[in-house]
Protein backbone atom coordinates (compact mmCIF):
# COMPACT_ATOMS: atom_id res chain seq x y z
CA UNK A 1 0.00 0.00 0.00
CA UNK A 2 0.98 3.62 -0.39
CA UNK A 3 0.85 5.02 3.15
CA UNK A 4 1.24 8.53 4.52
CA UNK A 5 2.53 8.60 8.09
CA UNK A 6 2.18 11.87 9.95
CA UNK A 7 4.83 12.42 12.60
CA UNK A 8 7.55 10.41 10.85
CA UNK A 9 10.22 12.32 12.76
CA UNK A 10 8.68 11.64 16.15
CA UNK A 11 9.43 8.95 18.69
CA UNK A 12 7.05 6.33 17.24
CA UNK A 13 7.19 7.50 13.63
CA UNK A 14 10.96 7.05 13.43
CA UNK A 15 10.46 3.36 14.25
CA UNK A 16 7.19 2.86 12.35
CA UNK A 17 8.20 4.08 8.89
CA UNK A 18 11.15 1.66 8.50
CA UNK A 19 8.96 -1.23 9.72
CA UNK A 20 6.27 -0.47 7.14
CA UNK A 21 8.87 -0.19 4.38
CA UNK A 22 10.35 -3.53 5.43
CA UNK A 23 6.86 -5.04 5.14
CA UNK A 24 6.71 -3.94 1.50
CA UNK A 25 4.70 -0.73 1.76
CA UNK A 26 5.50 2.56 0.05
CA UNK A 27 5.74 5.18 2.78
CA UNK A 28 5.88 8.96 2.75
CA UNK A 29 5.87 11.29 5.73
CA UNK A 30 4.40 14.55 6.96
CA UNK A 31 5.92 16.30 9.96
CA UNK A 32 6.21 19.77 11.49
CA UNK A 33 9.93 19.22 12.07
CA UNK A 34 10.06 20.30 15.70
CA UNK A 35 12.46 17.50 16.70
CA UNK A 36 14.62 17.05 13.61
CA UNK A 37 17.76 18.45 15.28
CA UNK A 38 17.97 15.56 17.73
CA UNK A 39 18.97 11.94 17.09
CA UNK A 40 20.11 9.64 19.89
CA UNK A 41 21.69 7.05 17.59
CA UNK A 42 21.94 6.12 13.91
CA UNK A 43 22.77 2.44 14.29
CA UNK A 44 22.30 1.38 10.69
CA UNK A 45 18.64 2.35 10.61
CA UNK A 46 17.33 2.43 7.04
CA UNK A 47 16.83 5.82 5.48
CA UNK A 48 13.55 7.41 6.45
CA UNK A 49 10.78 8.15 3.99
CA UNK A 50 10.50 11.30 1.91
CA UNK A 51 8.88 13.79 4.28
CA UNK A 52 6.91 16.97 3.69
CA UNK A 53 7.34 19.55 6.45
CA UNK A 54 3.98 21.14 7.12
CA UNK A 55 1.83 22.10 10.09
CA UNK A 56 -1.13 19.73 10.33
CA UNK A 57 -3.39 22.76 10.85
CA UNK A 58 -2.61 23.78 7.26
CA UNK A 59 -3.07 20.54 5.34
CA UNK A 60 -5.49 20.22 2.43
CA UNK A 61 -6.95 17.29 0.53
CA UNK A 62 -4.21 17.72 -2.06
CA UNK A 63 -1.64 16.56 0.50
CA UNK A 64 -3.35 13.15 0.65
CA UNK A 65 -4.01 12.46 -3.02
CA UNK A 66 -2.74 9.08 -4.18
CA UNK A 67 -2.47 7.52 -0.73
CA UNK A 68 -4.41 4.41 0.24
CA UNK A 69 -3.92 4.77 3.99
CA UNK A 70 -2.96 7.38 6.59
CA UNK A 71 -1.45 6.59 9.99
CA UNK A 72 -1.80 9.70 12.12
CA UNK A 73 0.74 10.21 14.91
CA UNK A 74 1.50 13.93 14.65
CA UNK A 75 0.05 15.58 17.74
CA UNK A 76 1.45 17.34 20.78
CA UNK A 77 2.68 14.28 22.51
CA UNK A 78 2.23 14.22 26.26
CA UNK A 79 0.39 15.64 29.23
CA UNK A 80 2.82 18.35 30.47
CA UNK A 81 3.11 19.63 26.91
CA UNK A 82 -0.66 19.74 26.56
CA UNK A 83 -1.18 21.53 29.85
CA UNK A 84 1.36 24.21 28.90
CA UNK A 85 -1.07 25.79 26.41
CA UNK A 86 -4.37 23.85 26.50
CA UNK A 87 -6.02 26.01 23.82
CA UNK A 88 -3.20 25.28 21.35
CA UNK A 89 -3.37 21.61 22.27
CA UNK A 90 -7.05 21.56 21.28
CA UNK A 91 -6.30 23.40 18.01
CA UNK A 92 -3.65 20.85 17.05
CA UNK A 93 -4.71 17.57 18.63
CA UNK A 94 -8.48 17.81 18.18
CA UNK A 95 -9.29 20.27 15.41
CA UNK A 96 -6.08 19.58 13.47
CA UNK A 97 -6.60 15.83 13.55
CA UNK A 98 -10.17 16.17 12.28
CA UNK A 99 -8.87 18.43 9.52
CA UNK A 100 -6.47 15.67 8.48
CA UNK A 101 -9.17 12.99 8.60
CA UNK A 102 -11.61 15.00 6.51
CA UNK A 103 -8.93 15.99 4.01
CA UNK A 104 -7.85 12.36 3.69
CA UNK A 105 -11.42 11.20 3.16
CA UNK A 106 -11.99 13.90 0.55
CA UNK A 107 -8.85 12.79 -1.27
CA UNK A 108 -10.07 9.19 -1.47
CA UNK A 109 -7.91 7.64 1.24
CA UNK A 110 -9.57 4.39 2.22
CA UNK A 111 -8.04 3.68 5.63
CA UNK A 112 -7.25 5.97 8.57
CA UNK A 113 -5.39 4.69 11.63
CA UNK A 114 -5.42 7.06 14.60
CA UNK A 115 -2.94 6.89 17.47
CA UNK A 116 -5.09 7.40 20.54
CA UNK A 117 -4.01 6.66 24.11
CA UNK A 118 -4.95 4.68 27.21
CA UNK A 119 -4.64 7.99 29.05
CA UNK A 120 -8.31 8.50 28.13
CA UNK A 121 -9.12 6.27 31.14
CA UNK A 122 -7.51 8.79 33.47
CA UNK A 123 -8.73 7.96 36.94
CA UNK A 124 -9.86 4.38 36.67
CA UNK A 125 -11.47 1.99 39.12
CA UNK A 126 -9.79 -1.10 40.52
CA UNK A 127 -11.08 -3.20 37.63
CA UNK A 128 -9.33 -3.76 34.34
CA UNK A 129 -10.74 -1.28 31.82
CA UNK A 130 -11.63 -2.31 28.30
CA UNK A 131 -12.77 -0.46 25.20
CA UNK A 132 -16.37 -0.31 26.50
CA UNK A 133 -15.39 1.22 29.86
CA UNK A 134 -16.19 4.89 30.51
CA UNK A 135 -13.41 7.32 29.73
CA UNK A 136 -12.31 9.77 32.40
CA UNK A 137 -9.65 12.07 30.91
CA UNK A 138 -7.74 14.23 33.37
CA UNK A 139 -5.62 16.39 31.02
CA UNK A 140 -5.98 18.42 27.84
CA UNK A 141 -4.00 15.74 25.98
CA UNK A 142 -6.36 12.97 27.07
CA UNK A 143 -9.47 15.11 26.54
CA UNK A 144 -8.42 15.67 22.94
CA UNK A 145 -8.02 11.94 22.40
CA UNK A 146 -11.59 11.38 23.59
CA UNK A 147 -12.91 14.16 21.36
CA UNK A 148 -11.11 12.83 18.30
CA UNK A 149 -12.48 9.34 18.85
CA UNK A 150 -15.97 10.80 19.27
CA UNK A 151 -15.75 12.77 16.02
CA UNK A 152 -13.62 10.43 13.89
CA UNK A 153 -15.43 7.12 14.19
CA UNK A 154 -18.74 8.46 12.78
CA UNK A 155 -16.81 9.20 9.56
CA UNK A 156 -16.26 5.48 9.04
CA UNK A 157 -18.00 4.06 5.97
CA UNK A 158 -17.59 1.47 3.24
CA UNK A 159 -15.08 3.74 1.53
CA UNK A 160 -13.31 5.27 4.55
CA UNK A 161 -12.27 2.84 7.28
CA UNK A 162 -11.31 4.50 10.57
CA UNK A 163 -9.75 2.77 13.56
CA UNK A 164 -8.51 4.14 16.90
CA UNK A 165 -5.56 2.51 18.67
CA UNK A 166 -5.39 3.39 22.36
CA UNK A 167 -1.69 2.89 23.04
CA UNK A 168 -0.45 2.14 26.53
CA UNK A 169 2.46 4.30 27.73
CA UNK A 170 5.33 3.68 25.33
CA UNK A 171 8.92 2.75 26.12
CA UNK A 172 11.99 1.53 24.27
CA UNK A 173 14.68 3.02 22.05
CA UNK A 174 14.06 5.26 19.06
CA UNK A 175 16.43 7.52 17.12
CA UNK A 176 14.03 10.36 18.04
CA UNK A 177 14.21 9.37 21.67
CA UNK A 178 11.93 10.52 24.48
CA UNK A 179 13.01 10.67 28.10
CA UNK A 180 9.75 12.22 29.29
CA UNK A 181 7.99 8.85 29.54
CA UNK A 182 8.27 6.68 32.59
CA UNK A 183 10.38 3.60 31.83
CA UNK A 184 12.75 5.46 29.49
CA UNK A 185 13.22 8.21 32.08
CA UNK A 186 13.88 5.82 34.96
CA UNK A 187 16.42 3.89 32.87
CA UNK A 188 18.21 7.11 31.93
CA UNK A 189 18.31 8.20 35.58
CA UNK A 190 19.65 4.80 36.61
CA UNK A 191 22.47 4.95 34.06
CA UNK A 192 23.49 8.58 34.59
CA UNK A 193 22.96 9.02 38.35
CA UNK A 194 22.79 5.50 39.85
CA UNK A 195 19.51 6.62 41.40
CA UNK A 196 16.02 5.64 40.26
CA UNK A 197 14.15 8.66 41.54
CA UNK A 198 10.38 8.53 41.54
CA UNK A 199 8.57 11.85 41.90
CA UNK A 200 5.59 10.16 43.59
CA UNK A 201 5.09 7.25 45.96
CA UNK A 202 4.91 4.95 42.95
CA UNK A 203 1.43 3.63 43.72
CA UNK A 204 -0.43 4.61 40.48
CA UNK A 205 -1.09 1.91 37.91
CA UNK A 206 0.12 2.27 34.32
CA UNK A 207 -0.08 -0.09 31.36
CA UNK A 208 3.11 0.13 29.29
CA UNK A 209 4.02 -1.15 25.83
CA UNK A 210 7.22 -1.27 23.78
CA UNK A 211 7.39 1.13 20.84
CA UNK A 212 8.00 -1.82 18.53
CA UNK A 213 4.76 -3.46 19.66
CA UNK A 214 2.90 -0.20 18.99
CA UNK A 215 4.35 -0.12 15.49
CA UNK A 216 3.31 -3.73 14.94
CA UNK A 217 -0.27 -2.89 15.95
CA UNK A 218 -0.36 -0.01 13.47
CA UNK A 219 0.98 -2.16 10.68
CA UNK A 220 -1.60 -4.85 11.46
CA UNK A 221 -4.38 -2.24 11.50
CA UNK A 222 -3.35 -1.07 8.03
CA UNK A 223 -3.18 -4.62 6.66
CA UNK A 224 -6.20 -6.22 8.37
CA UNK A 225 -9.45 -6.98 6.51
CA UNK A 226 -11.61 -3.87 6.53
CA UNK A 227 -14.47 -5.40 8.50
CA UNK A 228 -12.20 -6.30 11.42
CA UNK A 229 -11.04 -2.73 12.06
CA UNK A 230 -13.58 -0.31 10.60
CA UNK A 231 -15.14 1.86 13.30
CA UNK A 232 -13.28 0.01 16.05
CA UNK A 233 -11.24 0.99 19.08
CA UNK A 234 -8.40 -1.25 20.28
CA UNK A 235 -6.34 -0.92 23.43
CA UNK A 236 -2.72 -1.58 22.40
CA UNK A 237 -0.53 -3.60 24.75
CA UNK A 238 -1.01 -6.77 26.71
CA UNK A 239 -2.82 -7.31 29.97
CA UNK A 240 0.20 -8.73 31.81
CA UNK A 241 2.01 -5.40 31.26
CA UNK A 242 0.07 -3.35 33.82
CA UNK A 243 2.38 -2.16 36.59
CA UNK A 244 2.45 0.17 39.53
CA UNK A 245 5.08 2.82 38.87
CA UNK A 246 7.19 1.45 41.72
CA UNK A 247 7.12 -1.97 40.04
CA UNK A 248 8.49 -0.38 36.87
CA UNK A 249 11.26 1.12 39.02
CA UNK A 250 12.02 -2.33 40.44
CA UNK A 251 12.29 -3.76 36.90
CA UNK A 252 14.77 -1.02 36.07
CA UNK A 253 16.78 -1.66 39.25
CA UNK A 254 17.20 -5.32 38.36
CA UNK A 255 18.74 -4.36 35.01
CA UNK A 256 20.88 -1.51 36.37
CA UNK A 257 22.70 -3.10 39.35
CA UNK A 258 23.89 -0.84 42.13
CA UNK A 259 21.13 1.73 41.74
CA UNK A 260 19.17 3.12 44.65
CA UNK A 261 15.40 3.60 44.38
CA UNK A 262 14.05 6.75 45.99
CA UNK A 263 10.35 7.38 46.54
CA UNK A 264 8.58 10.74 46.60
CA UNK A 265 5.43 11.83 48.34
CA UNK A 266 1.92 10.92 47.14
CA UNK A 267 1.32 13.00 44.04
CA UNK A 268 -1.47 15.43 43.33
CA UNK A 269 -1.66 13.68 39.97
CA UNK A 270 -4.17 10.93 40.77
CA UNK A 271 -4.27 9.26 37.35
CA UNK A 272 -4.19 5.51 37.80
CA UNK A 273 -5.65 2.82 35.56
CA UNK A 274 -5.26 -0.84 34.65
CA UNK A 275 -6.25 -1.85 31.15
CA UNK A 276 -7.40 -5.03 29.45
CA UNK A 277 -5.89 -5.85 26.08
CA UNK A 278 -7.96 -8.95 25.42
CA UNK A 279 -9.79 -7.45 22.44
CA UNK A 280 -6.70 -6.70 20.36
CA UNK A 281 -5.24 -10.13 21.15
CA UNK A 282 -8.40 -11.83 19.92
CA UNK A 283 -9.55 -9.63 17.05
CA UNK A 284 -6.62 -7.88 15.31
CA UNK A 285 -5.07 -10.42 12.92
CA UNK A 286 -1.32 -10.80 13.28
CA UNK A 287 -0.91 -8.77 16.46
CA UNK A 288 1.37 -10.51 18.95
CA UNK A 289 3.30 -8.19 21.32
CA UNK A 290 6.80 -9.40 22.11
CA UNK A 291 8.15 -7.20 24.90
CA UNK A 292 7.97 -6.97 28.68
CA UNK A 293 9.10 -4.12 30.92
CA UNK A 294 12.03 -6.21 32.15
CA UNK A 295 13.20 -6.88 28.60
CA UNK A 296 12.75 -3.22 27.72
CA UNK A 297 14.94 -2.07 30.61
CA UNK A 298 17.61 -4.59 29.61
CA UNK A 299 17.49 -3.36 26.01
CA UNK A 300 17.96 0.26 27.08
CA UNK A 301 20.86 -0.64 29.38
CA UNK A 302 22.60 -2.39 26.49
CA UNK A 303 21.96 0.58 24.21
CA UNK A 304 23.29 3.08 26.76
CA UNK A 305 26.47 1.05 27.17
CA UNK A 306 27.02 0.75 23.43
CA UNK A 307 26.47 4.42 22.56
CA UNK A 308 28.32 5.71 25.65
CA UNK A 309 25.21 7.42 26.92
CA UNK A 310 26.03 10.48 29.02
CA UNK A 311 24.25 12.94 31.34
CA UNK A 312 24.56 15.53 28.57
CA UNK A 313 22.74 13.26 26.14
CA UNK A 314 20.02 12.63 28.73
CA UNK A 315 19.54 16.36 29.24
CA UNK A 316 19.57 17.22 25.53
CA UNK A 317 16.48 19.28 24.75
CA UNK A 318 15.15 17.31 21.71
CA UNK A 319 14.58 14.27 23.91
CA UNK A 320 12.15 16.10 26.22
CA UNK A 321 9.28 17.49 24.17
CA UNK A 322 8.33 20.46 26.34
CA UNK A 323 11.97 21.52 26.70
CA UNK A 324 12.46 21.50 22.91
CA UNK A 325 9.33 23.53 22.16
CA UNK A 326 10.18 26.12 24.80
CA UNK A 327 13.64 26.43 23.23
CA UNK A 328 12.15 26.98 19.76
CA UNK A 329 9.87 29.67 21.19
CA UNK A 330 12.61 31.33 23.24
CA UNK A 331 14.87 31.57 20.20
CA UNK A 332 12.12 32.99 17.99
CA UNK A 333 11.86 30.01 15.68
CA UNK A 334 8.21 29.28 16.47
CA UNK A 335 5.55 31.61 17.83
CA UNK A 336 3.36 31.21 20.90
CA UNK A 337 0.84 29.19 18.89
CA UNK A 338 3.59 26.80 17.71
CA UNK A 339 3.65 27.97 14.10
CA UNK A 340 7.07 28.31 12.46
CA UNK A 341 8.03 31.95 12.04
CA UNK A 342 8.87 33.10 8.48
CA UNK A 343 12.57 33.35 7.81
Amino acid sequence: MKILVTGTEGYIGARLAPMLIARGHVVEGLDTGFYRDGCLYIDGMPAGPATVYKDLRQVTAQDFEGFEAVIHLAELSNDPLGQNRPEVTFQINHQGTLRIANAARQAGVRRFVYASSCSVYGLGTGDFLDETSPTNPQTAYAQCKVLVERDLLPLASDTFSAVCLRNATAYGPSPRMRFDIVLNDLCALAWTTKTIAMLSDGSPWRPIVHVEDICQAMACAVEAPRDTINGQIFNVGRTSENYRVREIAECVARQFPGCQITVGKPSGDDRSYRVSFDKIAAKLPGYAPQWTAEQGAEELRELFERIEFSPEMYAARPFTRLKQLKYLQRTGQIDEDLFWRPR
